[in-house]
């Protein structure tokens, strides 16, 4: 299981992402889910994986051989974002059909979602949900955030605190407090977690963070969230013992 997040601000981007591919009592395998292509200097494009990792290892790998072998449709070429999006959509909708008529196993499930963000020059930065199927979604004022893998745990605090005019630090702290929720509830999403903030019209990467489960900044953040509901927990008014009322009868 897989849990990524992008975040689309005023001021940028924030995206997150675990590390964790299996889980098991004595089986857990890490591959990084966050992909920074090298493009051209005029755009940074990044993406987020979840599913099937055969079929997002074989999106990724197309997606970088047809740059290099300057295929008519690939990063460099595209003029807008919204196109990088088409274009893995079509990929990814490829490769799952290759897989699933290759026949073999009735229980096997090839499909993928991706996360494109990024910025391309004369263009504003955007995110882009890309479904199985091809298609995609992105951001808007009222949501600012995607989420693709296991999102339940960690959609609520998103929901709460993320605004369009969210600063892009405390953005990335909600994004580290979502991923910590997750993981307590899912042992299939886990550390190492990596987190990148892309300020807008900068064209640079160099905001990247990659947390260990050890790491001491997350250890402090996760005992501090804690501790801080279990203090707002214990200080919510109690209901009043005077309003009860026997139950009705059926």
């Amino acid at each position: 299981m897989t849990y990524c997040i992008a975040v689309s601000l005023k001021d940028g981007l924030v995206l997150t992402s675990d590390s964790r591919t299996n889980a098991g009592i004595d089986n857990v395998s890490i591959y990084g889910k966050m992909h920074a292509f090298e493009t051209a200097p005029d755009r940074k494009i990044v993406v987020l994986s979840a599913g099937n990792l055969a079929t997002t290892q074989a999106v990724i790998d197309q997606v970088k051989r047809d740059r290099k072998d300057h295929v008519e449709t690939n990063l460099d070429s595209v003029r807008y974002l919204s196109e990088a999006a088409e274009y893995i959509g079509k990929i990814s909708v490829e490769k799952q059909r290759r897989y699933l008529d290759a026949g073999g196993q009735n229980s096997f499930n090839p499909t993928a979602t991706f996360i494109l963000a990024g910025q391309i020059r004369n263009d504003t930065h955007a995110a882009y949900l890309i479904y199985p199927e091809g298609n995609f979604i992105t951001t808007s004022t009222q949501t600012p955030y995607l989420q693709i893998g296991e999102n339940k745990y960690g959609k609520p605090v998103l929901d709460r605190f993320l605004r369009i005019d969210t600063p892009l630090q405390e953005a990335g702290r909600c994004c580290l407090i979502s991923m910590d929720s997750t993981m307590r509830s899912n042992a299939s999403v886990g550390a190492p977690v990596e987190l990148l903030i892309y300020h807008t019209d900068s064209f640079i990467l160099d905001e990247y963070y990659c947390f260990q489960e050890d790491n001491e900044y997350l250890i402090k953040l996760r005992r501090m969230w804690h501790e801080k509901l279990k203090e707002v927990f214990i200080g919510l008014p109690h209901f009043s013992t005077q309003e009860a009322r026997p139950l009705p009868n059926s």
